[in-house]
């Protein structure tokens, strides 16, 4: 594999500030054709007829999933968890002005949270940030109640491989397709032995998302705030590599995204 993951490292130039992270969803969610909003599969996943009290979101970047859950669950207490003040202060701005949440800004290897405190966590798309998820599953189990549940929601470590292919048919990245997955550290396919470390592991659930990127300008829009790949900031300079190839017609890619959900032993 070729490369370092930008995932485990330069985080703070990742996640500094929310425009990069914004720009790269936004340009995602319009290109969903197939897979239902994960912060909604989320609400589903706990049994309604347990406690959810105390409830916190960990890793919840620009507060989407927070909000939801601020609005479905109506939890007694809800805190959002993110190493980055900026993505705190979006998430605050997502927060519904009734929700009884407080904004965090700490490190998941290591929450700040009581001992057997919390009846619910909730972690999308933020283990594979960590070189050691066992050890923030750790933590999960360390501050959850016994029998609280988590939901832990990763993606497929070959998610979007067809842009992969597209970056380097372009010769924007030549080696797209063998650079390090994103996900490496915490994907599809090791979640459950990961999460089974620490808590019992209840359900996993798998949902194919797929994507259409409609034309050159929309893939590059999406392309130039990949992390992944060596390419210009330039996304004007990208889409003319991508025309030629990928025309008006667009271009589709997918991912498996997998839902865990697990209980503290």
């Amino acid at each position: 594999m070729t490369g370092t993951n930008p995932f485990l490292g330069a985080q703070e130039a990742l996640y500094g500030g929310s425009d990069r992270l914004a720009q790269r969803t936004t340009a995602l969610h319009a290109a969903k054709v197939r897979g239902r909003p994960v912060a909604e599969v989320i609400s589903e996943l706990v049994d309604p007829g347990g406690t959810r009290g105390i409830v916190v979101d960990v890793g919840c970047g620009r507060g989407s999933t927070t909000a939801h859950l601020a609005r479905s669950w109506n939890p007694r207490s809800l805190t959002a968890l993110d190493r980055s003040p900026a993505l705190l202060a979006a998430a605050r701005r997502r927060l519904p002005p009734e929700a009884q949440a407080s904004l965090v800004c700490a490190d998941f290897h290591a929450l700040p949270l009581a001992e057997s405190s919390v009846d619910v966590v909730v972690a999308a798309f933020c283990l594979y940030h960590s070189p050691h998820p066992r050890q923030v599953v750790a933590e999960f189990a360390r501050c959850l109640r016994r029998g609280g549940q988590a939901v832990l929601v990763t993606k497929s470590a070959d998610s979007y491989r067809e842009l992969d292919e597209l970056v380097a048919a372009a010769g924007l990245d030549p080696h797209a397709p063998q650079r390090r997955s994103l996900y490496e550290t915490f994907h599809s396919g090791n979640a459950a032995a990961t999460v089974a470390a620490h808590l019992d592991l209840c359900a996993v659930v798998d949902h194919q998302h797929v994507f259409g990127f409609r034309d050159a300008e929309h893939t590059a829009r999406y392309l130039t705030t990949t992390p992944k790949y060596a390419l210009t900031s330039d996304q004007a300079a990208v889409a003319d590599r991508l025309r030629p190839l990928i025309g008006q017609t667009g271009v589709t890619a997918t991912s498996t995204v997998s839902y865990l959900v697990a209980r503290r032993r």
